[in-house]
């Protein structure tokens, strides 16, 4: 605790830097990636029965896609100024304060990207049980130990879970190359399939009984559920149908979450100045895409209601298995285990360099700060690896009505909390690029905001209109992520004042190295 930080300019033990060894198509393999995981087969029950129709089915994606392009629009103008390790929490720094940059991280680490990490590797384990049945939830190496309205547990699933994290974590610890090679591979695969269920979903899977059903009255709620216990829904008048419309946004946003990673990796990224945004724009344009492709995909092979009430929410599967009968849940299987994997790997391969760009301000443990020989953060890989690992072991516990126990994850409800949490930050970066404009106008900017200032005036009003309605609509979830960021004010305060931390907030941005 001793000491000063290493200030973001001093070189790395044994003068060893990151190397810049990420290109154009590597860096928009991360962006991809890490966004396409689980979601895309799942969230769309979940939307359907908020909004309960076709066409706002697809108008949620849309606005999903609308809204998440914009902000990568955005973000590249602030990645092209600031092409260093760290990402977000570096534009949050320069553009507002090193606590606001530190409260992001704090929640980047605590639960945004490790319980990230955490619920990916359990979908992972989750549909490797189709093909491996010894991997599963009840299947306990240590039965559950019930602390209150909690429990600890390993189950042969958990265990995968962990073994997953564990693994990609030594594979990243091996060199950028490796872990580039391996985001490559699996994002190539993964959006292949992605395409291949659109294609087969709008030739040999197309129903036109379901496509008639479906965009007779593509407007009409009737199928929506109420969202409060008074009865408002989206078929009870514009007001409700806002509501509802807004809350649906939460599964498709972060289905298409996680599309600034490669902004954490920009001080590996050759000529970032040009490439981060380029990949920004063509990841997520690219993914944003095949989503709503997805969607029109489902909606002409089955009818709303079984997109509705498709068992355990997965809408992928009941649209293979209308296609191809009971393989269908194997083919969709691999496709999420693949997807999943390639997803992980893009987590864990991104979000160390957030913690070392903190170590680097003396803002957390001083190891995260520092290159192994492959010149990576290794050290700040394993504590991230060991981090996700552990919020895989927490259950949450409830009864049915005969006094049996079911068992949740905890980190289900630390996402749940923070959900609003991210979008404020989004919010707030999308805010400093109006900042920076004004504080340093006549700093280097390689590339502008597309746009600017409308579109992202658009992000930011739309953004605070869907966190609006979840703070109004879901306060059991939003307020908890709140009261976990705020308690980040103090741990900044004590970390500062152990550490020394010095104020890094500089007039100059520029790339971590030039």
């Amino acid at each position: 605790m001793s000491g000063s930080p290493p200030s973001e300019t001093a070189a790395p033990p044994a003068h060893r830097e990151l190397i810049r060894g990420l290109g154009a198509f590597d860096a928009t393999m991360i962006v991809a990636g890490s966004m396409i995981g689980s979601g895309i087969y799942i969230v769309s029950a979940d939307i359907v029965q908020k909004v309960g129709s076709s066409g706002w089915l697809l108008l949620a994606w849309a606005i999903t896609g609308v809204l998440t392009l914009a902000g990568a629009l955005s973000y590249g103008e602030l990645a092209a100024m600031m092409p260093r390790a760290g990402g977000q929490y570096v534009y949050l720094r320069e553009a507002f304060s090193p606590l606001l940059g530190f409260l992001y991280g704090w929640a980047f680490f605590i639960v945004i990207q490790t319980g990230t990490i955490a619920a990916v590797a359990v979908a992972f384990a989750r549909f490797l049980e189709v093909f491996v049945p010894a991997v599963s939830g009840s299947e306990y190496l240590v039965a559950p130990l019930h602390l209150g309205n909690y429990a600890v547990s390993l189950s042969t699933q958990q265990l995968v879970a962990i073994l997953l994290i564990v693994f990609l974590t030594a594979v990243n610890t091996r060199g950028l190359e490796t872990g580039k090679t391996i985001q490559n591979v699996f994002t190539v695969v993964k959006t292949a399939s992605l395409l291949a269920l659109v294609g087969l979903g709008l030739t040999i899977g197309f129903n036109p009984e379901a496509a008639s059903r479906n965009f007779s009255d593509p407007w009409s709620c009737a199928l929506a559920e109420p969202i409060t216990s008074d009865g408002l829904s989206a078929s009870t008048g514009a007001f409700g149908l806002l509501v509802a419309f807004c809350l649906a946004q939460v599964g498709s946003l972060f289905s298409a979450d996680s599309w600034n990673n490669v902004t954490f990796t920009a001080g590996e990224v050759k000529d970032p100045r040009r490439t981060v945004p380029l990949a920004l724009a063509l990841g997520v344009g690219l993914v944003v895409t095949l989503y709503l492709l997805a969607n029109v995909a489902y909606l002409v092979v089955l009818p709303i209601e079984e997109i509705r009430n498709a068992p355990q929410d997965r809408v992928g599967t009941a649209a293979l298995r209308a296609m191809f009968g009971s393989s269908g849940e194997r083919v969709m299987a691999a496709a999420i285990i693949v997807s999943t994997f390639g997803c992980n790997n893009g987590l864990v391969l991104s979000g160390a360099r957030v913690y070392y760009a903190m170590a680097r301000d003396g803002l957390f443990f001083r190891g995260a700060g520092e290159l192994n020989p492959k010149h990576v953060p290794s050290r700040g890989l394993w504590l991230q690896g060991l981090w996700a690992s552990l919020l895989v072991l927490p259950r949450t516990v409830s009864f049915d009505g005969n006094g049996n126990p079911a068992y949740g994850n905890l980190y289900s409800d630390l996402l749940d909390y923070v959900i609003s949490t991210v979008l404020i930050f989004y919010i707030l970066t999308v805010i400093g690029i109006f900042v920076l404009r004004w504080r340093r106008p006549d700093a280097e900017r390689p590339y502008r905001a597309l746009g600017y200032p409308f579109l992202q005036l658009l992000y930011i009003a739309g953004a605070s209109t869907i966190l609006a309605m979840l703070m109004l609509y879901q306060p059991q979830t939003t307020r908890p992520g709140l009261l976990l960021v705020l308690a980040g004010i103090p741990v900044y305060f004590l970390w500062r004042r152990g550490r020394g931390a010095v104020d890094s907030t500089r007039a100059e941005i520029g790339p971590e190295n030039p």
